[in-house]
């Protein structure tokens, strides 16, 4: 991003080290698999330590500009708010239902406002996932303590 277009680096670049500092963190946390392998850790905290090199990537942008737009603060606010929520839906309904609600509420922050493109997304994004991260490589999906559609549809 230049130095001086919007949204403000400063803003932005912050957001992501601290969503990436949490993430990595959060990433640690995921148990190894039955050998000691880092298995299901891999990809959360490869893309967790990705948001914190994006954020110095931004904050190297600004060279000198320290102008923060406040206009934008709701909004990574609102991200912010959107991924704690997301990982807190996974944790009691699973991963297909907190990435159907989920998706579309971020395109929704991101200015999506389609409401065809909003509901493929809560359609797609969930099925799209699943067949990467649980069909193809592999990755144990986590599974709601309350409840989990893949109870329900007869997945793992």
């Amino acid at each position: 991003m230049a130095t001086g277009s919007s949204p403000a680096p400063l803003a932005v670049g912050v957001a992501l080290i601290l969503i990436g500092i949490g993430a990595t963190a959060t990433s640690a946390s995921i148990a190894l698999d039955q050998y000691g392998r880092w298995g299901a850790r891999f990809f959360p905290l490869a893309g967790s330590l990705s948001l914190i090199v994006l954020g110095l990537v931004e904050l190297r942008s600004m060279r000198g500009s320290a102008a923060l737009n406040r206009r934008y603060l709701p909004l990574i606010l609102a991200l912010l708010f959107l991924s704690v929520a997301y990982v807190w839906t996974i944790s009691v309904f699973g991963y297909l239902i907190a990435t159907a609600i989920a998706a579309p509420a971020a395109l929704w922050l991101f200015g999506i406002r389609n409401p065809v493109g909003l509901g493929a997304a809560a359609v797609l994004c969930p099925a799209i996932y699943h067949l990467i991260f649980f069909q193809l490589l592999g990755v144990f999906p986590p599974l709601g303590r309350w409840f989990d559609l893949m109870d329900v549809i007869g997945g793992y």
